[in-house]
């Protein structure tokens, strides 16, 4: 939702605000995500220590430390990246803005990070009340400061791009530090040094941030090809990536869910349980996009005008709402699943099945669809509905075998 809100501010700026930085956070986000994904590891390794009574608490400084390094590495990643974007072909107005939103958004990644281990280890401790309100305050405090640092106010200057990339900023290291020190607050936190935990941590983690990135990156590189055609349909695969994340953070939150209820499960090997909070997670996940997709395919331009009032990118977005409905239900069963297998720390299976699915199927049939037969944005879409539903089948069938093992 805070991504939402940067999106709005954006199309409202400029159309070329709005094609900059969709084209900036496709690239960031590959970068950023495998820190995020390793990260992810925290709630359901730490929730098997609490089901097997192994004092999860005294791992806070060992995520720290592993928030902080991860952090440097992935700050100089997208510094070291900016040179290479103007080799990509993007429309020459657009390249400074592009390195404007870059350059600002490196230095912002330990917040990020530091928000996102606190959220996690909370998280295994079953505490999420307040991380949620401090996102919901968080929501309204970056589309505030969205406003004011876009467009200007007082003696602050406009500063389009460049200003959306400061509130980011502002809004992450806030995040960060006030639930690094509620954890102080809420858990007895003690010292300890484990290099089992990283290890653990980079066993169950890599794969999954591996997977996350194989899926992201697969989505960034639409926005990338399609960019190099046209910043409309940049633009336009923002617009409609955000409306889908919008719905779908509520079967990623039961995903999480479910990695923390299943690892607690799995630690303590109470496998019937195991089972019932899998199944209810995935039925939730269905049952909640299907309703979702429902919502959206009745108002697709109504939805649209709430990011953009550019005719021509809502001419391009609309139709392909109804196809994104389509996939959105079977996008909310691998978000479960996914949330699952990190429960059972078997994370390997979800790298496989996101790399098949989407650079064996959705990217190539995509770039035939969208480029050969000019179906344009709509080609690729019309591949991701092939692939996510190939992705939920080769995962479930995985998670059947695996329970059949449980019970023999």
């Amino acid at each position: 939702m805070i991504g939402v809100g940067d999106v709005i501010v954006a199309g409202r700026h400029s159309t070329d605000t709005l094609a900059a930085v969709s084209l900036a956070t496709a690239i960031i986000n590959c970068i950023t995500i495998m820190g995020i994904g390793v990260l992810g590891s925290i709630s359901p390794i730490l929730s098997n220590y609490r089901g097997a009574n192994k004092q999860p608490e005294k791992y806070f400084y060992p995520s720290l430390k592993f928030a902080l390094a991860i952090s440097v590495i992935i700050s100089f990643a997208i510094l070291v990246t900016m040179p290479f974007i103007d080799k990509l072909g993007f429309e020459a107005h657009l390249v400074p803005l592009i390195k404007d939103y870059f350059f600002v958004t490196a230095f912002s990644t330990f917040g990020a990070y530091l928000h996102y281990m606190s959220k996690e280890f909370l998280q295994a401790f079953e505490i999420v009340m307040f991380p949620n309100l401090l996102t919901i305050f968080c929501i309204f405090l970056n589309l505030f400061l969205n406003i004011i640092f876009a467009f200007g106010y007082g003696l602050i200057p406009e500063m389009g791009v460049k200003g959306l990339a400061i509130a980011s900023l502002i809004v992450r290291y806030f995040m960060g530090l006030v639930l690094f020190f509620y954890c102080y607050k809420k858990i007895d936190i003690k010292y300890h040094k484990d290099k089992e935990y990283y290890k653990e941590m980079l066993k169950v983690g890599l794969p999954s941030s591996l997977a996350i990135m194989i899926e992201f990156v697969a989505f960034n590189s639409i926005t990338v090809i399609m960019g190099r055609v046209s910043g409309l349909y940049a633009a336009a695969q923002n617009i409609i990536c955000t409306i889908t994340s919008i719905s779908f953070m509520v079967p990623l939150a039961i995903g999480n869910a479910a990695g923390v209820k299943v690892g607690f499960a799995n630690g303590a090997k109470l496998y019937k349980d195991l089972k019932n909070y899998a199944y209810t997670a995935l039925i939730l996940s269905a049952g909640f996009m299907a309703a979702s997709a429902i919502i959206i395919a009745i108002a697709p331009g109504i939805i649209t005008n709430l990011f953009t009032t550019d005719l021509e990118l809502i001419k391009i977005c609309v139709p392909i709402i109804y196809t994104l409905c389509f996939f959105q239900v079977f996008d909310g069963i691998q978000a479960a699943l996914a949330g699952i297998f990190r429960g059972l720390k078997h994370t390997e299976v979800i790298m496989l099945a996101n790399f098949i699915a989407f650079w064996v199927i959705a990217l190539p049939l995509g770039c035939l669809l969208a480029l050969h037969f000019k179906l344009n944005l709509m080609g690729f879409w019309y591949a991701l509905i092939v692939s996510i539903i190939i992705l939920c089948i080769i995962v479930f069938v995985n998670l059947l075998q695996r329970f059949k093992k449980m019970t023999e």
